[in-house]
This record gives C-alpha cells, structure tokens and sequence, in this order.
C-alpha cells in the first residue's frame, strides 16, 4: 500500500476548556486532491493548521514523507514543501503582485549591490512572477505591477494560490478559497486546483461547498467532533452522505472509515 505523503495519528488540540481536536487521524497520499469537510466546530481549520505549523498539537504524532514531524511555526512546515493559503489570503494590500509573490522570500540583487546593499531585484522577481502565472494558466493578472488592493476578491487568490504553488514542492493547503466568491470567480480557482494536481503537486482543500468538493476532489475526509468519521470517495458517496457523515446522522464502523488508495 502506497505511503501517506502526511500522516496523522491521534491529533489532540485544546483552547483552555475547548477541545477542537480529539484524536483526529489524517492521511494524505501523493498526487491527490484530499477535500477536508465538516460542520462548524468540526476541527477542519485546527487540523490543517497543525500541518502548516500554524498550530502545535498537544498530543498525538505527525509524519511527512514517513519521518516524524513537529512543526512549531509555518516556516518550519514550508521547509518540509508544505504551503498553506489561509481565509484571510495574508496579502499586503499595498504592494504589487510581484512583491506579495515574493513576500517573505525576496530575492536580492546578485554581486555588491545586494550582499552590501541589500538591494532587491525587483526586476527578476516580476520576471519570474510573471512566468509562475503564466505556467499557471492566470490570465486575469494582467499588470503585475498593479497593487493587490485594486484586484477583485478572485484575483487576490489567485495571487494567494499562485504564491503557494512557486513554492509548495510538496503540499498546498487551501482553506476555504471560494468562500467569498462569485460563481465565476470560484470557477477560476476550480480550474487552479485541477491545474495544480496536474503538475503533479498534492492539494488539501478545506470547503463547505458541497459540488465544489465533488467537482475536483478524489478523495473526501469527514472531519465530526474533533475527529475523523469516514473518508469517502465522490463515487462510493453522494453528498447526501456525506452531509450524513458530517452531522452524525449516518454513522459507519471504526474498520469501514477510510478508503486508501492501493
């Protein structure tokens, strides 16, 4: 059986007297969109951001690659391959596209003026921003030099997404992308997502859109009171399962819960 590109195994998270993780399992496997679902309160958001050091566990075990990980902060989680684009996008209104692609990891200027000086290269990094939304497929991102706060709700991410995917060698996260989106606009990010998978790179959506989920995911983690309940695939379920799984009115045996791959 094919080995779990992240593994999870009794994830506890507590906030003073709340539990938001009870022993939650995970299994994400190479080259796959995993969509993570579940009411509100369900531990989706707590769970990811164990993984993208956001959040530490305070008990239970985490693996990448099948060497055990503890992730005290999300740079420790990008240098394991593991991006994450969060709700609240972290874009710098202020700056341009280029700049917020780069943001955290700007590229200075070869030779004196940048080991002395400190200077950016500015024009390298809008050259290769431009190139990442072009192998990307992005062609609402006309200027890249025009600032984030003039774009629209759908181009922010997909500079959020673009960003991840220049740097995410291994995992990207993506919490909730479409949530303040139009029809058309979550549409773009859709395509983004198969675009992604089909780079090769693995994908963890987090989503409460119902046909979202069953557009572009391949497998379907069930997250219920701080824990896994199932893992379904869109055909082994219909969504009215899967909305039965999320609220405990369809319940499985602990042995039935997950569908691996081979």
């Amino acid at each position: 059986m094919t080995e779990p590109i992240i593994k999870a195994r009794g994830l506890v998270k507590r906030f003073g007297s709340v539990t938001a993780l009870n022993g939650a399992d995970f299994d994400l496997f190479r080259g796959e969109v995993l969509a993570v679902i579940g009411d509100n309160g369900a531990g989706k958001s707590s769970l990811i951001k164990c993984f993208a050091g956001a959040h530490v566990a305070d008990d239970g075990a985490m693996w990448v690659n099948g060497k055990e990980v503890s992730f005290r902060s999300t740079q420790e989680a990008r240098e394991h391959g593991i991006e994450t684009v969060f709700q609240t996008l972290a874009v710098a209104p202020a700056l341009d596209i280029a700049s917020n692609l780069f943001l955290g990891r700007e590229v200075r200027k070869k030779g004196f003026m940048g080991t002395v000086f400190r200077q950016l290269d500015k024009k390298g990094m809008r050259r290769q921003a431009t190139e990442q939304l072009e192998s990307l497929g992005i062609s609402t991102l006309q200027d890249i030099t025009q600032a984030v706060e003039t774009l629209s709700g759908g181009q922010r991410q997909a500079v959020s997404v673009a960003r991840a995917a220049a740097f995410g060698s291994q995992v990207i996260i993506l919490d909730e992308p479409t949530a303040a989106l139009g029809v058309r606009e979550s549409g773009k990010v859709l395509d983004l997502i198969k675009d992604l998978k089909n780079r090769g790179l693995t994908v963890v959506l987090i989503s409460h859109n119902m046909p979202q989920v069953y557009e572009v995911a391949d497998r379907i983690h069930v997250q219920r009171l701080g824990k896994r309940a199932a893992v379904v695939t869109p055909k082994s379920a219909s969504m009215t399962d899967s909305v039965g799984l999320m609220t405990g009115a369809i319940d499985i045996p602990d042995s039935d819960q997950q569908l691996l791959p081979a």
